[in-house]
C-alpha cells in the first residue's frame, strides 16, 4: 500500500475536522474572561467587575436595578451560563430585553429568568421586568423549585425559539412559557436594587457564559407545566402532555345548553376570540353552558375577565338531575366574583364564597393584590381532579384550595351547605363541565382540558 502524501493527508485530516465540527451547533462565547468588552451598562449604577475569570455584580445603596447588557441583540437562542449569588439576594438573566427613549425614558423590560435563593425558590421562573411582572411563577412545578442551590454555583439554560421559552436551572426543566410579545433583544445580567433583607455589597457572579444562535433544535417534549399565552392554542409540550381545547376561539361548538340539548342561546357569544355572556336586565339568569363531553380525573386551564360586580363559576361534576328551580346547574364550583363589589363575599362562612373558593364550601386562600389581578384584566383559573379525589385549586400560579371530594369531611361540609338537599352532590364519578350565567357580564379564553391518569405522591 503506498503511503498517503503529507500534503494529501493534511487535506483528509482538514475537511474530516470540518465536517464533525459542522454537525456540531457552535457555542459563542459572550464573555472572554478578562473584560467587559460586548457589555454595557443600563440602569441602576451597581458595580461590574472582572475577578478571577468571573463577572461581579455588586449591590450599592440608593440605585435603581441595574443591567449589565450585550451590545448585539438576540432572537432565538440558547443561552448557557452558571452563576453564584449572595444568600437573601435578588437578581436575574435578562433576554429580548429591550431600552428605548420612548418606553419609561430607556427603562431595562423584557423577559426575565429569575435568580432568587430565598425559601421562595423561585429560581427559573419568568418574569417581565418593567412590563407585566410574574409569567410563569414555579409553584406549578415543585421539581423545578428544588433544583437550585444555595451556596453553590448553579447552571443556568435558556432556550428560546419562536414563541416558546423553557427554562432549566442545574438540568432540571423550571419553565415553559408561550408568549410572542418581544422576539428580539440584548441580554443582560441583573443587580436588583436594594431591598427586604439585601444590603449593600452583596455580590453574584457569573461565568461560563455561552450561546449558540444557528442549528437549533428544541429540547424534547417533557411534563413541566405551560403557561400559554396566546389565545386559544396549544403548545407541543400542551399536545403532549394531552390537553385538548373546549372552546376553540371562533364558535361554540361542544357546548350545550345545561339540561338542555339546544345550542346556547342568545345570552352567549364569540368574539374576539372570546365565550362572552352579556350582562342581564335582571329577568335573564341561569341560561348556563355546560360541555357536550363528560369528564372524570382531569386537569381544567381557563382564562377569565370579570366585569365590575360581577358573580359567576366554573362548575364540574354537574348533576343536571338536581332540580335548582330554574337557577344555575348544580355541581362543584370554582367561585368567580369581583370580592369587593360583589354581596356574595360576605355571605356564606368565612369567606367560603368569595373569588377562587369552593363555593359555599371551602374558602380559598387570598393572594397578595400584585398577583390576583384586578377586575376588568385576565386571570387564570386551574382545576385538577385527580383519580384519588383530591382536588386542587390554582389562581395566577398559585395554590390556593386543596380538599378530598368524597370523603367524611367534604360529606359533612356538603351537610351543613346550602347543597345539603341535593342527595349525593358532588359524588358522581363524571360529569360535564360548565360555565355560569349569574346575570353579569363575563369572558373566558384559552379553556383547556386534559384527562389526569396518576394521583400526585405529595402536593405543592
Amino acid at each position: 500500500m503506498k503511503k498517503i502524501k503529507p500534503l494529501l493527508f493534511t487535506l483528509i485530516t482538514l475537511i474530516g475536522s470540518t465536517t464533525a465540527w459542522a454537525q456540531k451547533t457552535p457555542w459563542v462565547s459572550l464573555f472572554d474572561g478578562k473584560t467587559l468588552k460586548g457589555w454595557t451598562q443600563k440602569g441602576g449604577q451597581a458595580k461590574y467587575y472582572v475577578e478571577k475569570g468571573q463577572i461581579v455584580g455588586e449591590t450599592v445603596a440608593n440605585t435603581p436595578n441595574s443591567f449589565l447588557c450585550t451590545e448585539k441583540e438576540y432572537g432565538d437562542f440558547v443561552l448557557e451560563l452558571e452563576l453564584k449569588v449572595d444568600d437573601k439576594m435578588n437578581s436575574g438573566i435578562q433576554f429580548r430585553s429591550l431600552s428605548k427613549p420612548d418606553y419609561q425614558d430607556g427603562r431595562v423590560h423584557g423577559y426575565q429568568m429569575e435568580v432568587d435563593p430565598t425559601p421562595r425558590a423561585w429560581s427559573g421562573g419568568i418574569y417581565d421586568e418593567g412590563r407585566r411582572d410574574w409569567l410563569y411563577i414555579p409553584n406549578v412545578n415543585p421539581e423545578g423549585k428544588k433544583a437550585f442551590k444555595i451556596g453553590d454555583w448553579n447552571r443556568y439554560r435558556i432556550e428560546a425559539m419562536g414563541n416558546t421559552i423553557r427554562t432549566w436551572v442545574n438540568g432540571v426543566p423550571v419553565a415553559y412559557l408561550v408568549d410572542d410579545l418581544t422576539a428580539t433583544g440584548f441580554i443582560a445580567l441583573q443587580v436588583h436594587s436594594i431591598y427586604a433583607d439585601m444590603k449593600p455589597g452583596m455580590k453574584i457572579r457569573w461565568r461560563n457564559i455561552r450561546i449558540q444562535t444557528t442549528g437549533l433544535k428544541p429540547s424534547p417534549t417533557d411534563q413541566t407545566p405551560v403557561v400559554n399565552l396566546l389565545s386559544n392554542q396549544l403548545s407541543a409540550q400542551e399536545q403532549a402532555q394531552g390537553y385538548k381545547l373546549l372552546f376553540n376561539g371562533k364558535d361554540l361548538s361542544g357546548w350545550r345548553v345545561a339540561r338542555s340539548t339546544e345550542a346556547p342561546n342568545q345570552r352567549w357569544s364569540v368574539a374576539d376570540g372570546e365565550i362572552r355572556v352579556r350582562k342581564s336586565d335582571g329577568s335573564e339568569t341561569g341560561n348556563d353552558i355546560v360541555t357536550t363531553e363528560n369528564f372524570a380525573a382531569f386537569e381544567l386551564v381557563f382564562d377569565f375577565n370579570l366585569s365590575e360586580g360581577a358573580n359567576s363559576g366554573v362548575k364540574y361534576f354537574v348533576n343536571e338531575q338536581f332540580d335548582s328551580g330554574g337557577k344555575s346547574g348544580i355541581g362543584l364550583e370554582y367561585q368567580l366574583l369581583d370580592d369587593e363589589r360583589h354581596p356574595d363575599a360576605k355571605m356564606g362562612v368565612v369567606g367560603n364564597r368569595t373569588l377562587a373558593s369552593l363555593y359555599d364550601l371551602i374558602p380559598s386562600e387570598k393572594l397578595e393584590k400584585r398577583f390576583q389581578r384586578p377586575i376588568g384584566a385576565w386571570n387564570q383559573g386551574r382545576i385538577q381532579v385527580y383519580p384519588n379525589n383530591k382536588v386542587v385549586y390554582w389562581l395566577n400560579g398559585f395554590k390556593v384550595l386543596e380538599y378530598e371530594r368524597k370523603s367524611n369531611i367534604f360529606k359533612a361540609l356538603v351537610a351543613r351547605s346550602k347543597y345539603e338537599k341535593f342527595e349525593g352532590f358532588g359524588l358522581n364519578d363524571a360529569g360535564p363541565i360548565l360555565l355560569q350565567d349569574h346575570g353579569d357580564a363575563v369572558r373566558f379564553k384559552n379553556v383547556k382540558i386534559r384527562e389526569l391518569k396518576s394521583s400526585p405522591v405529595c402536593s405543592e
